[in-house]
């Protein structure tokens, strides 16, 4: 390779910051030239089998030729045009595909840039909702503890106050009221105890609260806590009873991740807002939407404002919109729910990690698998368990006391096992420390 295609990895540590990265200590970084299927290439000529999907986006893998061709075709007409004013076909058969595969009840879609950034849209569709009913006291939301909503300040004041990456920002933030989180583990039996003790918040704050707003099913990057449909069944009932809007963030769960297209069809229930984001592009391009239901957009619609105030410069973005049609009509036109079956009994290889020492907990949902490390053991060093990796020829990405695979639906049984085994032995070396 010539001097001149070389990645500078002395300008990228002096001036380019990474996600969650120190400028003074940062971890290394990998050189990628290409991905292809499931397979990330480094420029020093390793090849790793993907565990993240890129942050649990790309799930047809890497340079998929059914979403490439679409992006072409669609970069070729126009790449962007202002979504004020103006209308394209993209933007519109993408929603279409949207209302046709989410709930029934949500039928107004808002195209946004990212997951956070849908994530504000929800709050403020929210908030301008109650607003526009002349009701002025509903200014909070309410959420559980261990959840995980984004970066962007809105969404940064529902994640968890005490253990997320946002703490730091605490006294910045709104403060909004936070429930316990969900004990009840997915697939075990629900203690009503825990809906009597939401309730109670219910009862005690409803008036003040314009939304619950809920990962389904999986808490995320507060602690992939997979918990039991009837919790969220509860605070569909709940919510309904006590007038309270229900957010589901489905940024993480949606797309077949779970087992179910969306993780609320678990809990058979319907949210007055849904987001979703990553997968909705397959891992292509950056995307996300907003999908509610006629009551609150006509309510917001009549209101004073008269109009959502939100409008991003990139909205309806084209060629994102057409990547996510494709993507959608990928994801449809396979048997999808087999091929999560499929993966899910592959991740279960993990189990052999309970064996270990260090291993508090080993749990799997859909195409989700978790090793979670013990008190004990501490949280993973990843500058040194993902060495450790690329010389396993994977790509693995922990945090905190969590070593997870979301990986791409395409990948095939050995590269799963290759995954798994990769885990285990990192933890029975100790590579992680």
């Amino acid at each position: 390779m010539s001097k001149k295609n070389t990645i500078d990895l002395d300008f990228d540590r002096q001036h380019i910051w990474h996600p969650y990265t120190s400028m003074t200590q940062p971890i290394p970084v990998y050189p990628v030239t290409h991905a292809n299927h499931n397979i990330i290439h480094l420029e020093t000529g390793e090849q790793l089998i993907d565990g993240m999907a890129s942050w649990w986006s790309a799930i047809h893998g890497y340079n998929h030729p059914v979403i490439n061709n679409a992006m072409v075709e669609q970069i070729n007409s126009m790449s962007h045009i202002m979504f004020g004013g103006i209308t394209h076909n993209s933007a519109v058969e993408l929603c279409k595909k949207i209302v046709n595969i989410t709930p029934p009840s949500l039928t107004k879609v808002f195209l946004a840039d990212s997951g956070s950034v849908s994530v504000e849209v929800a709050i403020k569709m929210a908030l301008q909702y109650w607003l526009s009913q002349g009701i002025t006291t509903k200014q909070k939301l309410m959420t559980p503890y261990k959840g995980y909503h984004g970066d962007t300040f809105a969404a940064m004041s529902v994640c968890d106050p005490v253990n997320s990456m946002h703490s730091l920002y605490s006294g910045f933030l709104p403060e909004h009221i936070f429930v316990p989180a969900p004990v009840s583990k997915f697939g075990s039996q629900f203690n009503q105890a825990e809906a009597l003790e939401l309730e109670e918040y219910f009862k005690a704050h409803h008036s003040q609260v314009a939304a619950f707003i809920i990962e389904p099913i999986v808490q995320n990057a507060g602690g992939m806590n997979f918990y039991h449909p009837d919790y969220l069944a509860c605070a569909r009932k709940l919510c309904t009873q006590y007038n309270v809007l229900l957010i589901c963030d489905e940024i993480a769960t949606g797309f077949g991740r779970t087992g179910k297209l969306f993780a609320v069809e678990h809990a058979n229930i319907e949210p007055d807002i849904m987001c979703i984001g990553k997968a909705l592009t397959g891992g292509s391009m950056t995307l996300s939407a907003t999908i509610t239901s006629d009551k609150i957009a006509i309510g917001i619609s009549e209101g004073e404002a008269g109009v959502l105030m939100h409008g991003p410069t990139f909205m309806g973005n084209p060629l994102a919109c057409a990547a996510a049609c494709a993507s959608i009509d990928l994801l449809l036109e396979q048997n999808w729910q087999q091929r999560i079956k499929q993966l899910n009994t592959q991740l279960q290889q993990l189990n052999k990690c309970s064996e270990l020492d260090d291993v508090a907990d080993v749990r799997t949902l859909g195409a989700i698998g978790v090793v979670e490390l013990t008190d004990k053991a501490g949280n993973v060093n990843v500058a040194k368990i993902q060495a450790y990796f690329v010389e396993q020829g994977v790509w693995i990405r922990p945090f905190g006391k969590l070593i997870y695979l979301m990986p791409p639906y395409i990948s095939d049984d050995a590269s799963i096992k290759t995954l798994c085994d990769a885990i285990y032995n990192a933890i029975e070396g100790k590579h992680y420390v």
